[in-house]
This record gives C-alpha cells, sequence and structure tokens, in this order.
C-alpha cells in the first residue's frame, strides 16, 4: 500500500500545494488550493499514484475506469492502465455530463469511477447519474484527495488515496473576501465569483 507519508511528499516536490485566495470548482473558497495536475504532468508519480489506487480494487474484477474531464482523465487513463483495463473519460456536453467520443459502457460491466480532488464530490456525482442509466455496475469511487473532511456520499464504496482537510467558505462567509483580498480562478469550470 502506498504509504501517506509518501503521498505528502510527492505532493510536495511538485508543488501540487498551494496558498492564496482561491475559487473552487464547486463555488466555494479556500485558502488553499491543490493542484493535481501539477503531479500528473509526471508519468512516473502519476504511476505510482495509479499504483496505488488500483491496489483499493484489484479484487473487484472491474472491466472499465471512467472520470470527468478535466481532472479525472489523466487518473483514469493512468489507473485502467495499473489495472489493464479500459479507461475513459466523461465531458460536458451542453453543460451535463456525457460519454462523447463513441465512449460506451457494455450491460453488466464493472465501473469504477476516478477524480483527481473530491470537495464536493459534484462532478464525480453527475458522472455516477450518467452511468447508472447504462445498464452498467458501478463499482466505487476513488480519488487522489478527499478534501470533503469526510461529508461527500456517493452512495458507493469511495476510497481516496489520502484525506486532506483544506478548510473552505462559501463566499458570503470567506474571511479573505471580508478582508478584500482578490479570488483567483485556478480550476476548470466557469464559476462567476
Amino acid at each position: 500500500m502506498l504509504k501517506q507519508d509518501r503521498i505528502i511528499e510527492i505532493f510536495k516536490k511538485t508543488g501540487v500545494l498551494r496558498e492564496g485566495h482561491f475559487l473552487l470548482s464547486s463555488g466555494r473558497h479556500a485558502e488553499k488550493y491543490l493542484q493535481c495536475a501539477r503531479v500528473l504532468q509526471y508519468p512516473e508519480y502519476a504511476n505510482e499514484l495509479a499504483e496505488g489506487i488500483a491496489q483499493f480494487w484489484e479484487d473487484d474484477n472491474l472491466d472499465v475506469v471512467i472520470g470527468p474531464a478535466i481532472g479525472g482523465i489523466v487518473v483514469s487513463y493512468a489507473v485502467g492502465q495499473a489495472l489493464g483495463i479500459r479507461a475513459i473519460f466523461a465531458e460536458r456536453e451542453n453543460g451535463q455530463m456525457a460519454l462523447r467520443r463513441n465512449f460506451k459502457i457494455e450491460v453488466g460491466e464493472r465501473i469504477l469511477v476516478v477524480e483527481d480532488v473530491v470537495t464536493t464530490g459534484g462532478s464525480v456525482k453527475e458522472v455516477l447519474q450518467l452511468l447508472e442509466k447504462t445498464g452498467g455496475t458501478i463499482v466505487g469511487v476513488s480519488s487522489l484527495v478527499d478534501r470533503s473532511a469526510g461529508k461527500v456520499d456517493f452512495k458507493y464504496p469511495y476510497r481516496p488515496l489520502i484525506k486532506l482537510d483544506i478548510k473552505s467558505y462559501l463566499p458570503e462567509e470567506c474571511p479573505l473576501c471580508q478582508q478584500g483580498y482578490e479570488v483567483e480562478k485556478p480550476g476548470s469550470r466557469n464559476i462567476q465569483s
């Protein structure tokens, strides 16, 4: 099993954790931001982290791993490679998660959903709703990081590599906004601050 101190070492080495005033893709504000794309640019670290996720599920006879675009694309590919299974991604079409590019889930296929960082779980929940209509069997969910403080409930087993408690605020309750600090939007969704 991949040890927690090794994950933190990899994150520090690759500059994953940033400090400032950030608008998260959930719409919440935070003083710290995890930019997992920074670690995923290094194949050796992406593979090491993916192998850690794969170990959670290696006995579950999975057929396909899927991640939401954009954060879950590289994670799904690396986990798929580690498990020796097909890897696809869902992406937004007219504001809704969809299977595009002729990706399909066959009836009975066993599915793992992966993401880079989970805060509210919104993107993963959208992918789960999409998959529930396919006839596949959702086995579980994994992420590199769970920063939900244990609050997210996917209705399926959830196994993150690491749990980090990073406080976030509703915009109207954000102390950094109240102090007049400018907010940075590093995420991938178009959210108004």
